[in-house]
């Protein structure tokens, strides 16, 4: 005999599985923040050595560009996060407020809320009249119901920062590095490898989120950096000429 009450179980925790945690600030925040330091600092360091400057120039660039790039994401990120999840929380406090204060007026509002989702009116009814019974219960469906909102889901502006210093420093790393080890157009071209094997990495990575097809995730980032590097190296070399 088959174990009923576990399959079902078993199935639901294996389709839940297969759900990304997009809402969360960090996951997000690291993914964007590698890409630009990616973007940002392969510009940087190749439009300068395209203008044929020292390589103690071009290490300094980088270095600044990679630590100024930081910092500002980590900073935006806070920011935004924060700016965020205290909006949310002023949301939640009000509806704690009118849910403490007008009950009934509340559950007639959940109910609605709940037919206005396909369910009938007996059933909503019922439904809101057992959510209200638990205040927190309460809570969590009006804002869910309501302001689209899930309180254990707010985002950490702390995680956000961190995951995009981190992240973005990370990226901005990478077509600096060969200028610490190598020197003129050879460091140049390592640079650029460098970078085009972590843009193809960067937008697979993306594809696993967005569910995108990788070799297109993955060849439009390598063309984002292409034409980022290009552009800066054109501008260096015109720089250069002028000179």
């Amino acid at each position: 005999m088959s174990d009923h009450g576990t399959a079902p179980a078993s199935s639901h925790t294996a389709i839940e599985r297969q759900h990304r945690n997009v809402g969360d600030g960090g996951a997000r925040a690291a993914v964007f923040g590698i890409s630009d330091g990616l973007v940002s600092n392969v510009s940087l360091v190749l439009g300068i050595a395209a203008a044929q400057t020292s390589d103690s120039v071009v290490r300094l660039a980088g270095l600044a560009g990679l630590l100024g790039g930081a910092f500002s994401m980590a900073a935006g990120e806070y920011v935004s996060m924060r700016a965020q999840r205290e909006l949310f929380e002023r949301e939640i406090e009000v509806e704690r407020d009118e849910i403490h204060r007008s009950p009934e007026s509340e559950r007639e509002e959940l109910a609605n809320l709940y037919e206005e989702r396909g369910l009938e009116p007996h059933l909503a009814g019922r439904l809101a009249a057992t959510m209200m019974e638990d205040a927190d219960r309460a809570l969590d469906a009006h804002v869910r119901e309501e302001l689209g909102i899930d309180r254990d889901s707010l985002g950490s502006p702390w995680r956000a920062a961190l995951a995009s210093f981190v992240a973005f420093a990370v990226g901005a790393a990478i077509p600096l590095t060969p200028f610490f080890f190598a020197s003129g157009p050879r460091a140049a071209l390592v640079a650029v490898l460098l970078t085009g094997v972590a843009a193809l990495a960067v937008g697979g990575v993306l594809s696993i989120f967005t569910g995108r097809s990788w070799l297109w995730s993955a060849l439009r980032q390598l063309l984002i950096c292409v034409v980022a590097g290009g552009a800066t190296s054109v501008i260096g070399t015109a720089v250069r000429g002028g000179r």
